[in-house]
């Protein structure tokens, strides 16, 4: 709660001292978390002085405290019809008015005192969504990773997107840039079928469109026609070599094909482009044990569990480097044997097994 004290203090030589006294007692009640009784304190203030704009200030503040936002919002009114410089009712009031659904009402109280996540939420109620992304974005700039701010700047987001989409798809529904978005679309439902011909269809139109063979090419990585998904990456990663996602992707489909050192190069290179992405560093290990390079999948799955540390990513690197040392174990395990139970003799060039040896010494001759 925020109470106008100063206000108060200042405004006593013009209140009653019946006023005065709950006034006083209310700040007291409040103090000590009796809100019911502020309410009927501050009420009463309000009664014995009708033109004390923080008496109603204080009221409408003491109901926002018990969440009676519908019946704080008169008081709150009539502190600012008294008083329109009260900073603190514009905010109480845009709040009140926001949380009953006034969203259009609200927004001139939260734009004076800049409350930026009341504002972005309320403008998203009232559709103007390109202006609640930038104040949400700016709001969040002050409380990164604060989940609601998150929910409603990707609401936010996503309605603006919806709205362009839309827009699009209206104006020219029959040109590249349609098809690309309702393929798009289709893709995040997994409609693959519908995705592809939409795809198609645009790179038929527009074939030097950047990330449309990336969009094509992962329809048919999730149809696991791998051949064709490596032709569209590869196509990618020729308009655009400098592209760290095109050149995991065709690294991604080479390895699905057991073409391990090809596939290697290109995981190798997208790590190049963008370092330390753990599917990258996964995938290049992967390749790297396939291609014989123990030592290289090694770093490559050490790595992925120093970024990774305890998620089901950095548990398949662990399975897989566990897998390489076991494997070195036993074909250590298996030279060993194998070396014990020959012993190399000099004498012409020959390896005599051990119970060859042992046999020989029964007969009398000497090792």
């Amino acid at each position: 709660m925020i109470h106008a004290v100063v206000f108060f203090w200042l405004a006593l030589q013009s209140v009653s001292p019946e006023g005065a006294r709950h006034m006083q007692a209310g700040v007291e009640a409040h103090k000590q978390g009796n809100f019911d009784l502020a309410i009927t304190e501050f009420r009463k203030a309000t009664e014995t002085d009708p033109n004390m704009a923080e008496a109603f200030l204080d009221l409408g503040e003491e109901l926002m405290q018990t969440h009676d936002y519908g019946a704080a919002i008169p008081p709150l009114k009539r502190a600012l019809e008294l008083n329109s410089n009260l900073d603190a009712a514009h905010l109480q009031l845009g709040y009140a008015l926001l949380s009953q659904g006034y969203a259009a009402e609200a927004i001139p109280h939260l734009e004076r005192v800049n409350a930026l996540e009341a504002l972005g939420i309320a403008q998203i109620d009232t559709g103007q969504y390109q202006e609640a992304v930038a104040n949400l974005s700016a709001a969040l700039v002050k409380r990164p990773g604060d989940q609601d701010l998150l929910y409603y700047l990707g609401r936010a987001s996503g309605l603006l997107s919806k709205r362009a989409i839309d827009t699009l798809l209206e104006a020219y529904p029959d040109s590249a840039r349609a098809h690309q978005a309702m393929g798009e679309n289709y893709l995040v439902l997994r409609q693959m079928p519908q995705a592809e011909s939409e795809f198609e269809e645009a790179s038929r139109q527009r074939p030097e469109i950047p990330g449309l063979h990336l969009e094509l090419g992962l329809v048919y990585a999730g149809a696991a026609r791998w051949n064709k998904a490596e032709e569209a990456f590869r196509a990618e990663t020729k308009m655009q070599p400098g592209n760290a996602e095109a050149a995991y992707r065709l690294g991604a489909a080479l390895l699905q094909q057991g073409k391990a050192h090809e596939a290697r190069q290109e995981l190798a290179r997208a790590d190049r482009l963008k370092p330390d992405m753990p599917e990258t560093l996964y995938a290049l290990g992967r390749a790297a044990s396939l291609d014989g390079n123990a030592a290289a999948a090694e770093k490559a799955w050490t790595r992925v569990i120093a970024l990774e540390k305890e998620t089901s990513l950095a548990a398949q690197a662990h399975f897989g480097l566990q897998r390489r040392r076991n494997t070195k174990c036993r074909n250590t395990r298996s030279y060993r044997a194998k070396s014990s139970k020959l012993r190399i003799r000099r004498n012409r060039g020959t390896i005599v097994p051990q119970h060859a040896r042992t046999a020989k010494k029964s007969n009398g001759f000497s090792s």
